[in-house]
């Protein structure tokens, strides 16, 4: 109880209060604008952090976070641009929503159940981090090799074209990946002699490509759109309570699947948000909905991400592991702050410990009324002319584009990502399968060949351990379903001509 009104204490400090209320702003403000993500967003706030007491510069990064995350669907639902890679997963249904005119309903949706995934993640964090702990350094590079490509394989089960075009635009981004020197041999791939392509491909300038830039190109070429009805947005979290009681076992599952991968190292609320959403696909009742602006897979996917975002903070705390990219920058303020991760933390210093639960639980509060003055001001987009919204666009992926490499070669990678994302969708080839394989490539190539390096070359390992087999399992499954599908839709028909024969 000590430690619990000494968490209090320091969390009511007034240059915390400042520092949260002041990251919430900046981190929807930057998560909402393409190109600019999450991690951005946290790296930016490091020099910030040097002139703030050890609780204010952990809040900044706590609160920045989890309202960027958020934000990253508010450009995806609008404009079909996915602020954040989490967002991406979604973007297409929660785009649908809003060409049907249901924009409070995709908005509402990411909003409320990105807030309670957060806080069942936090809660997660309190209750369950040694045990949680326990199970992240029980895997193996064999565990996460499966892992990774067990998230590759749910290209083919989101993919609302052919499976066969999902997979071929997954290999797609794999051979992509490739490109650079940031491989396990550390030897140039692909580069054709330049030396900008020495470090690899960013997945943000080919996320903002192939999301935004095309999008600008396929409105150069097509007629302006019907305008939808001018009208102020209804209330954003009317229904969102009824979808909380429909569709309980999903956002429970997706809270479940985002606390479990955010405490894997090196997963974070990327893969949550596309195993959840994937997951909600497959065991849904209606998947012929989904991709038509149908709301369970963002209830699913909206709650994992930010569930994820809470868990990966227990490797962290614990064994200064970082869960994720986000995670990983906050070790270094941690240590900074004289905050060493490790076993001692929660006992040397318990009330930093709950402070630190507590600035997590608020942040996912004050998420709720700071993300609906956000939405409202957002929605303004939807009534300017398209026009005029286009080169603001392209100016903010230069500008998101620029701010990762620091060179214009990075924008010039932007434009060429939209060309071929322009290219992939008016032939039926799904772009988030691209980037997916884009942003996982260099995972599953750098736990397989550790993996054979630790095996001296037997495949063995890879199927004999418990949870890398079941992974293992798991993949193929995924790997295998879009085969049994069009085996059962070529069987199928036969029956009724055979029984009608009969």
């Amino acid at each position: 109880m000590d430690a619990l009104l000494e968490g209090f204490r320091l969390v009511a400090a007034p240059d915390v209060i400042i520092a949260i209320f002041a990251s919430a702003v900046y981190g929807l403000v930057v998560g909402s604008l393409p190109g600019l993500s999450a991690t951005m967003a946290t790296a930016l706030l490091v020099p910030v952090t040097f002139w703030l007491s050890p609780i204010a510069a952990v809040a900044t990064i706590i609160t920045a976070s989890a309202m960027a995350i958020f934000s990253g669907d508010i450009p995806g639902a609008l404009l079909r641009i996915p602020g954040t890679p989490a967002s991406a997963a979604y973007t297409d249904e929660a785009y649908a929503c809003t060409r049907k005119g249901q924009p409070e309903l995709a908005l509402g949706a990411g909003l409320w159940f990105s807030a309670i995934g957060g806080i069942v993640g936090t809660l997660s964090l309190m209750l369950l981090a040694p045990a949680l702990a326990e199970i992240a350094l029980s895997f193996s590079t064999y565990e996460y090799f499966w892992l990774a490509l067990l998230g590759l394989m749910c290209a083919t089960l989101v993919a609302r074209s052919s499976p066969i075009k999902a997979i071929a635009s997954m290999l797609l981004g794999l051979l992509i990946a490739c490109i650079g020197m940031e491989n396990p041999a550390g030897t140039p791939r692909f580069t054709f002699g330049v030396p900008d392509l020495l470090g690899g491909i960013e997945p943000i300038p080919a996320l903002v490509g192939v999301f935004a830039v095309s999008e600008v190109m396929r409105a150069m070429g097509s007629p302006e759109p019907p305008k939808m009805p001018h009208r102020r947005f209804g209330s954003i979290l009317a229904n969102q309570w009824q979808l909380t009681k429909k569709y309980q076992w999903p956002m429970w599952r997706g809270n479940f699947v985002g606390i479990v991968i955010g405490v894997l190292p090196g997963a974070g609320a990327d893969m949550a948000a596309w195993v959840s959403y994937a997951m909600s696909k497959k065991f849904s009742k209606t998947p012929e909905l989904f991709g038509t602006g149908h709301p369970e897979g963002l209830v699913e996917a909206g709650a994992s991400n930010n569930a994820s975002l809470a868990s990966g903070w227990v490797p962290s705390l614990l064994f200064g592991i970082p869960g994720d990219t986000i995670t990983a920058i906050a070790i270094g303020v941690l240590y900074m702050k004289g905050l060493n991760p490790g076993p001692t933390l929660f006992t040397e210093r318990a009330g930093s410990m709950y402070a630190l639960y507590i600035i997590f639980i608020l942040a996912n509060i004050i998420m709720i009324p700071l993300g609906i003055i956000m939405i409202r001001l957002a929605s303004r987009v939807l009534q300017a002319p398209r026009a005029s919204v286009m080169p603001v666009i392209l100016l903010l992926c230069a500008v998101g584009a620029f701010a990762t490499g620091s060179n214009l070669f990075s924008v010039l990678m932007v434009g060429a990502f939209g060309c071929l994302g322009y290219v992939m969708e008016k032939n039926g080839y799904p772009v988030a399968a691209l980037v997916l394989g884009i942003v996982m490539g260099s995972m599953v190539e750098q736990n397989f060949i550790t993996s054979l390096i630790k095996s001296d070359g037997d495949v063995l390992p890879f199927f004999e351990r418990p949870v890398s087999s079941v992974l293992a399992a798991f993949t193929f499954g995924a790997l295998l379903w879009p085969l049994a599908v069009w085996l059962r839709d070529r069987i199928s028909p036969r029956r009724p001509e055979r029984t009608a024969t009969s």
